[in-house]
């Protein structure tokens, strides 16, 4: 690990109090980051604070789906500290069912963070960006963007974010921010952890490597893809999902 890749920039991370958001904060700052991350599990986010070792993160509770809400937490923070290099949407939710159990409000509430959020964080930073000639925008999409049974609202999301990127990369290219989505596969996170020992077996039984993600794996390519080295990468979905996205015979 490079442990001043990051040096001097800032880092902002939505849903970053657990789960990838949290590896991802730690990640960063290991890297020398500035990290502010936004979620509203006050208590999980607290400990993220606590845990950092030199006080280089900063969390706000902040609602994404909030147009303003969003726009105002990041231009405090591109107004503090003058500049803002990268953002990690990551924040996301499920309200899994089949389509005729799934409610307007489970539709509307996992697009609203998983699709809106994305957007509403991305149009407040990218003029920060911009006028620096400078960015990396990173959003999250799922393996599941290609059709997963009981989660329309989901899949719709994250093929969603996956619009959203190529379409975003084309707009940010020319201003020196780049923009890329990963998909991760079953990675060890409280969401699948709830998961109850048959289910969890059959799932992992389908990933060619035989085995779960850990966050860390997560992390790490995303430490990459909003890297400085990866400055002519942009527009690409990486898949971190031990293999498991490579053809619909093993889904």
């Amino acid at each position: 690990m490079n442990n001043s890749r990051y040096s001097e920039q800032v880092v902002l991370v939505t849903g970053g109090a657990q789960g990838l958001g949290r590896a991802m904060v730690e990640r960063f700052s290991a890297e020398g980051a500035t990290v502010y991350f936004a979620d509203l599990n006050d208590a999980a986010a607290q400990d993220v604070v606590a845990a950092s070792p030199d006080g280089s993160t900063t969390y706000s509770r902040v609602d994404i789906t909030d147009a303003a809400a969003a726009k105002a937490w990041i231009d405090q923070i591109a107004d503090e500290r003058g500049r803002v290099d990268v953002l990690v949407n990551n924040a996301g939710i499920i309200r899994d069912n089949r389509i005729e159990n799934i409610s307007p409000e489970d539709w509307n509430a996992v697009i609203a963070v998983n699709l809106t959020g994305a957007f509403n964080c991305t149009q407040a930073a990218f003029g920060h960006m911009k006028n620096r000639g400078y960015g990396r925008v990173l959003s999250f999409s799922s393996m599941s963007w290609r059709g997963n049974f009981g989660q329309v609202n989901y899949v719709a999301a994250k093929a969603g974010v996956v619009g959203f990127t190529r379409g975003f990369a084309l707009e940010g290219a020319r201003h020196g921010v780049t923009a890329n989505a990963i998909a991760p596969g079953l990675i060890e996170t409280p969401m699948l952890a709830s998961m109850n020992g048959p289910a969890r077996e059959k799932l992992v039984a389908k990933v060619p490597m035989r085995s779960t993600g850990k966050p860390e794996d997560i992390a790490a390519a995303a430490a990459f893809l909003c890297s400085h080295e990866a400055g002519y990468i942009t527009g690409v979905v990486l898949d971190v999902d031990g293999g498991i996205g490579i053809g619909s015979s093993i889904r």
